[in-house]
């Protein structure tokens, strides 16, 4: 049966997109079904990675066969959804370009191992005219071979959004979620043009989050302190129970839950704070630090990593650019704690982490996070216009 075209996209117009999070409540048969479907993911992917290498070595050509090949030696194969089958072969290819484009970035795709990888799978909605395969009713989604799953929406779609696929993931502590990705058509932003008035300076901080330019700080919630508090305390009780036992598993369990509720705070503070920037400001400047290169600096207390700082940068990239702002990203070689923000003069060593510096040829005192941000943000703006420039010419 043949599907449905396409909606073209008119002039002045762009194409969006939006992931909903929903909690899902498989039955017993549901449940078994994603189990199953989890690995005879992890079943097709380590195969046709174990073949391609193969092909590889032998003819030095690269192939990656389809997930039809496998059906007739494994015909647990057939019991699932063949879309999450098909959607293995799409993400290995990917996996397998991202690493051609650029391997010194990107490793290459590796084998999945079931006690360490997470539980998921992907399937594509296609519509044809006797309607969807995948769509959402008032309390649940309906998926094929599944049926309606019971969900729980904190949100809805909005009316002309189009339900493209949906992701079912299993966390550690046994919950099931659903990632529907929606698309919809906008009017394209008109862009914004930066100012030193309306942009805004990040500097990260690792006791504060960030600092910005004018001296406001971002200290994470205290509840979140709290529960990395309490995690400690869970993890010197897990230490000295004997693993196996009944009580270690139970600890396990609420280590997981933990966990998890940790990341839920970091992720809802993330979230709320960038928009809060994304909405006040026309532009914001961010230097280019690797998280994973500051997590290594043993001078530095805490974990760069679990701040959450690279994920806000990306949160405050697409929801600038759904307004038209930009996120100028300044290079991360450039000097910005030893420069001066107030004459421009370069220190050759590099100020204390904590307190403030006095600049030796103009004397102004500076707190040495807030002039870094002062510098980032001069930069950015530097940066942004001579790229301007170099455009219109």
């Amino acid at each position: 049966m043949p599907r449905k075209p396409k909606m073209p996209v008119e002039d002045g117009k762009t194409v969006q997109y939006t992931t909903l999070k929903v909690r899902l409540y498989p039955n017993e048969a549901q449940a078994e079904l994603f189990e199953n479907t989890f690995g005879c993911c992890r079943y097709i992917w380590n195969h046709m990675l174990a073949d391609q290498q193969r092909f590889y070595l032998e003819t030095d050509k690269h192939f990656i066969p389809t997930p039809a090949k496998y059906k007739n030696e494994a015909p647990f194969l057939k019991e699932v959804d063949n879309q999450a089958l098909i959607q293995e072969h799409n993400k290995l290819s990917q996996a397998f370009r991202v690493f051609f484009k650029d391997p010194k970035t990107f490793g290459a795709p590796k084998f999945k191992k079931k006690k360490t990888d997470k539980d998921s799978f992907t399937a594509c909605n296609h519509v044809f005219e006797s309607g969807p395969t995948i769509y959402i009713t008032r309390d649940g989604i309906r998926m094929t071979k599944a049926g309606i799953i019971r969900a729980k929406f904190s949100r809805r779609p909005r009316n002309g959004w189009k339900l493209k696929r949906v992701t079912v993931e299993k966390t550690k502590t046994g919950k099931y979620f659903a990632y529907i990705l929606y698309e919809y058509i906008v009017k394209e932003p008109e862009a914004v043009v930066p100012v030193p008035e309306t942009t805004v300076g990040l500097k990260y901080s690792m006791g504060h989050f960030y600092v910005a330019d004018s001296g406001e700080l971002a200290d994470p919630p205290h509840w979140l302190k709290a529960s990395q508090e309490k995690l400690a305390k869970l993890q010197k009780r897990l230490s000295r129970m004997e693993p196996g036992s009944k009580n270690y598993q139970e600890a396990v369990q609420k280590y997981r839950e933990l966990h998890e509720h940790i990341a839920n705070q970091r992720r809802d503070f993330i979230h709320k704070e960038s928009s809060r920037i994304a909405n006040g400001w026309d532009a914001v400047c961010v230097r280019g630090d690797s998280m994973r290169d500051v997590s290594k600096k043993k001078i530095l207390p805490g974990n760069a990593l679990e701040a959450g700082f690279g994920m806000f940068r990306e949160c405050l990239r697409y929801k600038l650019a759904r307004q038209g702002k930009a996120l100028i990203v300044v290079d991360r070689t450039a000097l910005t704690t030893r420069t001066c923000s107030n004459c421009g003069f370069v220190r050759n060593d590099k100020p204390h982490r904590k307190g403030t510096w006095a600049c030796p040829k103009c004397g102004t005192v500076h707190d040495r996070e807030v002039n870094a941000a002062k510098n980032i943000k001069a930069q950015g703006l530097a940066q942004y216009s001579s790229m301007q420039e170099r455009e219109a010419a």
